[in-house]
């Protein structure tokens, strides 16, 4: 199995984004809170980064890699529980640059909080 974050699997929709941010949930693990929906027949992933915490684009970008590694690389946590049908947004939170060992361990964390969360309900 490919560890790909291809151009299907990318959050693009502002209707979708807009209706995630209002009819979602969301669990957290600090630095990182995930909102998520059900919704479609395929997972949709975004990333996002403030700008009143980070004012150069360049940390911007810079946060929103190391978040889109990090998903790449631990995917198959949700594709291992076939939740599929859900659109999730990663936001970063914190005010501090981090590095990738933060960003990766606080993602796995996230993420089981986040299956736990759909299985329960």
């Amino acid at each position: 199995m490919k560890l790909t974050y291809n151009k299907h699997e990318k959050l693009k929709s502002q209707k979708t984004i807009e209706k995630l941010f209002l009819d979602g949930n969301s669990v957290s693990a600090y630095p990182l809170r995930l909102v998520y929906l059900k919704h479609g027949d395929s997972r949709k992933v975004g990333v996002s980064v403030s700008k009143r915490n980070f004012k150069l684009a360049v940390d911007r970008i810079r946060i929103k890699r190391l978040l889109r590694e990090a998903y790449r690389l631990n995917k198959t946590m949700l594709i291992d529980n076939e939740v599929n049908d859900y659109t999730l947004m990663i936001l970063y939170i914190s005010k501090d640059m981090p590095d990738f060992e933060l960003v990766d361990t606080k993602m796995k964390k996230v993420l089981i909080k986040f299956t736990e969360a759909i299985f329960k309900s």
